[in-house]
């Protein structure tokens, strides 16, 4: 068994896109509209869908926003440098919600940033050996 992707329901999904493919540099990888169920998929990620875990976008016609709700935490991407990553999300317009620094109670560099939707993305710093 493996892991096949995750799947987030978005309100607009050209701008969820925009943001995973241009501000956290996936690639997208497949988009499809479903006309009679009044849907579209596309998928997004770092690799090849036969090689790692992806992320599925759904969007939903009729639906422009999601109640988050209380039990979703995040999605976590490990990125050569937080500090960084913030700097280039803040400047491309993006929402940084926790600046990079070490976490709390430890020594892993972390920050929180959020997509278009209001769902949490944590950077994780690569760790140096």
């Amino acid at each position: 068994m493996r892991l096949l992707h995750t799947m987030l329901r978005v309100g607009n999904l050209d701008r969820s896109i925009k943001f995973y493919t241009e501000l956290l540099g996936m690639k997208l990888l497949r988009r499809h509209d479903y006309p009679e169920g009044k849907f579209t998929l596309a998928f997004v990620g770092y690799t090849d869908e036969r090689d790692g875990t992806v992320l599925e976008l759904t969007h939903n016609w009729d639906t422009e926003s999601y109640d988050l709700g209380s039990g979703f935490g995040h999605l976590a991407v490990e990125v050569e440098d937080a500090y960084a990553a913030c700097d280039l999300i803040k400047a491309q317009g993006g929402t940084v919600v926790r600046e990079a620094g070490p976490m709390k109670h430890g020594t892993t560099v972390i920050a929180f940033v959020t997509d278009p939707d209001g769902y949490k993305i944590e950077f994780i710093q690569k760790k140096t050996q």
